[in-house]
């Protein structure tokens, strides 16, 4: 694969459910306030220590706030060799619209 796609939450489930990987690239306080269960707050800060621990084969969901920045992110793990990766529409604002009862926080 050398281009991500997008999805729609009702997507992003059956892809949860398949053993996808929730990345949340949100500032690590609204993340905390909630998001996807099962997602991992990505930043500059721990990118290499996700790196190093990833199975590229493993399918990502990149999430942000409105579904914009998820996009180049999702396009820049691409390049990094995952194999499968997407960006949710509309991010973790369409979620909480679509998905209330799946959402958690710290």
């Amino acid at each position: 694969m050398d281009q991500y796609t997008c999805i729609d939450s009702t997507q992003a489930i059956d892809w949860l459910e398949k053993g996808a990987v929730v990345v949340d690239i949100r500032d690590t306080q609204s993340f905390r306030q909630g998001h996807i269960p099962g997602a991992f707050n990505l930043s500059n800060d721990n990118l290499h220590e996700f790196m190093m621990a990833a199975n590229f084969e493993t399918p990502l969901i990149v999430c942000c706030y409105h579904g914009i920045s998820s996009q180049s992110a999702a396009q820049y793990l691409v390049h990094q060799g995952f194999e499968r990766v997407s960006s949710l529409d509309g991010g973790f604002e369409a979620w909480t619209s679509s998905q209330p009862e799946k959402i958690e926080s710290e």
